[in-house]
């Protein structure tokens, strides 16, 4: 395996079992989808909002999960040097990207090929 795909494995799970896996979370919750008995409340209070401020949240939350993956990858670039690293058949990420958090950009990157929602345009 070439390095691009250790950090493309890696990018894949990040975007379908982190990201794609909270947004699709989130359309079920406000389509009131969910039958869990700790769920109904918020699922009847989200209920009472229009379908712009549903979307307003979910751009909220699309843009939350998106910083805090940024920032993770950002931090685990940094703490290489402390001795964390996340490793792939063998080889450290940090090690053969230029950045982990750039890897998340561009139309090369990993929300467009691997997010089903595809990069957040705000």
């Amino acid at each position: 395996m070439n390095d691009e795909n250790e950090l493309d494995s890696f990018g894949k799970i990040l975007m379908e079992g982190l990201r794609d896996s909270s947004i699709h979370y989130f359309d079920r919750l406000s389509q009131g989808k969910w039958k869990a008995p700790a769920l109904q409340t918020l699922q009847t209070d989200l209920k009472t909002f229009n379908e712009e401020q549903i979307s307003i949240v979910r751009r909220a939350l699309i843009s939350s999960i998106d910083t805090g993956i940024h920032d993770f990858l950002f931090k685990l670039q940094q703490q290489d040097e402390e001795g964390i690293t996340i490793v792939v058949n063998g080889k450290n990420l940090a090690d053969i990207s230029d950045g982990l958090h750039g890897e998340l950009f561009t139309e090369d990157g990993w929300y467009q090929r691997f997010s089903e929602y595809g990069e957040n345009q705000e």
